[in-house]
């Protein structure tokens, strides 16, 4: 039990996180979209990563996190594709660019 609550404090213990694997890439203009949404109470947030292949050979990786909260994975996963597409064309590689 303590272990459960401290790994979920702390970001370890396994399952206390709520993070779900990795949905497969989705391409998208150049882009990786990658859902990895968690699980909180039964539903689940939208997040994942945007990434692209740099000039460098290095990958550009954007952490996309949203407040949404979905009843299901695979809604979950469509969703966080479909926003991740409109911030792909609204902000582009700005994304990548240290705030």
């Amino acid at each position: 039990m303590l272990k459960k609550l401290l790994g979920g404090l702390f970001g370890s213990g396994g399952d206390a996180s709520g993070s779900t694997a990795t949905a497969e890439p989705v391409e998208y203009h150049g882009y990786q979209i990658i859902s990895e949404p968690a699980e909180q109470g039964g539903q689940f947030r939208v997040s994942g990563w945007i990434r692209k292949p740099g000039a460098d050979g290095e990958t550009l990786e954007h952490r996309f996190e949203r407040s949404d909260l979905v009843p299901g994975r695979e809604a979950c996963d469509d969703l966080m594709v479909r926003k991740a597409q409109i911030y792909i064309d609204q902000v582009g590689d700005e994304m990548f660019e240290p705030r």
